[in-house]
């Protein structure tokens, strides 16, 4: 009977030994970034290029990544293949995916079958960001981004999948926003522009300077 004080005095020694290391667990788990699904829409020309500048500058936190690009673009998944093999050799579970759907809209295509690609590239994104489910998604005016960004609005609005979509229109527009950008401008959380006169014709964007 002496020595059970002695184990629950010991056992309370030891509790209030793990108290501060259990706060202070816990502040560290607050701490720590929680990891972000990001979707990344890429196209040719020099909007991937411009898109994977922007992803350099974010941390492991963002993963995985999910890009998506045109079936028709060539040359976006060498870029996007060489930048995660780079990235990789930095955070060592670094992951990524990636997914093609068909062009909204082709170069010099007519705007009345614009409208009927469109609808048909919308339709075939929304299984796509149903299965992907992004916290986040990052375009910069690519055609293909349209379809993309209005699925995930559709879904945010049945309450499927509430997705953040930022929208950094490209360092090239000085003066007028993009087709792109003038869809996206109403269905974007965030509408960044890098020229000071966008921002005064678009009150809603932000305008950061170069970021690209």
């Amino acid at each position: 009977m002496e020595e059970l004080p002695v184990v629950v005095v010991l056992l309370l020694l030891l509790s209030l030994l793990l108290v501060p290391l259990v706060l202070l667990d816990r502040r560290r788990r607050g701490r720590r970034t929680p990891p972000f699904s990001l979707l990344v829409v890429a196209g040719s020309g020099g909007h991937t290029t411009e898109i994977l500048r922007l992803l350099s500058c974010l941390s492991e936190s963002y993963s995985p990544r999910h890009y998506v690009l045109a079936d028709s673009d060539k040359m976006s998944e060498a870029k996007i293949r060489s930048f995660e093999q780079k990235r990789a050799e930095i955070f060592s579970e670094s992951q990524f995916s990636l997914d093609r759907i068909p062009r909204s809209r082709e170069v010099r295509q007519s705007w009345i079958s614009s409208v009927a690609t469109t609808l048909y590239s919308i339709l075939y994104s929304l299984p796509l960001t149903y299965k992907r489910k992004p916290d986040l998604i990052l375009c910069n005016g690519p055609g293909t981004c349209v379809p993309v960004c209005l699925s995930a609005f559709l879904l945010g609005l049945l309450r499927i999948k509430r997705t953040t979509i930022v929208y950094v229109e490209s360092i090239c527009r000085v003066e007028t926003l993009s087709l792109s950008g003038k869809i996206l401008y109403y269905f974007s959380d965030y509408f960044i522009v890098q020229w000071p006169d966008l921002k005064k014709k678009y009150p809603k964007s932000v305008y950061l300077g170069r970021i690209v």
